[in-house]
């Protein structure tokens, strides 16, 4: 198979997520072949130590027909504009979350993507669903454990950060900082199991942070079928379990614990740790499973099989422009104190 040449543009994080394509084992698929940075120090370095041109610009990267595909790894401060440049030039796109913050703007590229054959791939919604989340609902329907009732998704870190006058420092860029950062994987595998949010509340502190910004949050969820939900990330707590995707989820016959470990678990394996408890007549009836941990995963490999053409499709446009307007609702209520509706954008 002929590899996809990928050029990256934002080395800050996205410097890492190259190095792990470069060094891993689907280097023969996707191959780094061009990087780019606003921080010429950042990306001359990069360049230098990996062997890779250099573009002092997006533009002149994308004007380089040998690249097939970009990495886009800036902030989501504007990225779907970025987005309009980059498929319009004819190349695919993978890239991170948060994806923007604006569902309106999302919708818009996601749909021009659509119209225009290319690819707009992410690592939240992921196209395919981990194996977490398909064994998650191969319970439900073979334990029958009916209507979702409530939820819990926790995502931790420490982090000890300081201003620096980037994107992260702005409330109104980056509203309740921890959830938008990284609780939005929660709120991604919760909507998928769930189903549509209708209603948000948020509520955020600052600890140890030196940011404007908070360090410590808390969205809360109606969902559409009366089921609450809640999301709590924060940058304060040092566990042993860094960035663990955990969540706890009832239904009307049962609980699904998905990483919330017990005492003496060995929490440095890299696997998914899933417990259901639910009963049959008077019997309680459990089960456990480990399963790889795909949280957060780029999916090179279904992303090269959809810019190929070999039948692999992106998650749905509706996925992924739903948790970008739980996240504008989530800013809506985090300035007002209020609940928010979520607001829906149809597809034009």
């Amino acid at each position: 198979m002929t590899p996809l040449n990928i050029g990256f543009v934002g080395l800050r994080w996205g410097g890492h997520v190259a190095e792990t394509l470069l060094s891993g084992p689907l280097r023969d698929l996707c191959t780094v072949t061009a990087v780019c940075d606003t921080d010429t120090s950042l990306a001359t370095d990069f360049s230098r130590r990996h062997g890779l041109p250099r573009y002092g610009s997006i533009d002149e990267l994308l004007a380089d027909p040998a690249i097939d595909a970009v990495g886009l790894f800036t902030s989501p401060v504007g990225r779907a504009e970025l987005l309009h440049r980059i498929i319009r030039a004819g190349k695919d796109v993978m890239t991170t979350k948060p994806f923007e913050l604006d569902p309106i703007a999302a919708r818009n590229v996601l749909e021009e993507a659509q119209r225009l054959g290319r690819t707009i791939q992410l690592n939240s919604p992921t196209p395919l669903w981990g194996a977490d989340l398909r064994q998650i609902q191969q319970w439900r329907a073979e334990f029958d454990l009916g209507r979702p009732i409530s939820c819990r998704g926790e995502m931790l870190a420490s982090y000890r950060e300081q201003a620096d006058g980037r994107w992260l420092d702005d409330p109104s860029l980056c509203p309740v900082a921890p959830v938008f950062r990284i609780g939005i994987y929660a709120i991604n595998d919760l909507t998928r199991l769930f189903g549509p949010v209708s209603h948000v509340q948020a509520l955020d502190s600052r600890i140890f942070t030196g940011r404007p910004t908070a360090d410590n949050g808390q969205l809360s969820l109606v969902f559409a079928n009366g089921a609450l939900g809640s999301v709590h990330a924060s940058f304060c707590v040092e566990n042993g379990q860094h960035y663990a995707n955990s969540a706890i989820l009832n239904f009307e016959r049962g609980t699904i614990w998905r990483n919330v470990f017990p005492v003496g678990f060995d929490t440095a394996a890299a696997t998914s740790r899933l417990l259901l408890a639910t009963t049959r007549g008077r019997e309680v009836v459990t089960r456990e499973l480990e399963l790889p941990e795909e949280a957060g995963a780029y999916q090179w490999a279904a992303f090269y099989d959809a810019v190929t053409g070999r039948g692999i499709v992106n998650a749905r446009i509706d996925e992924i422009v739903h948790g970008v307007e739980i996240l504008a609702a989530m800013a809506r209520a985090a300035k007002s104190g209020k609940t928010e509706p979520v607001v829906h954008i149809s597809g034009g």
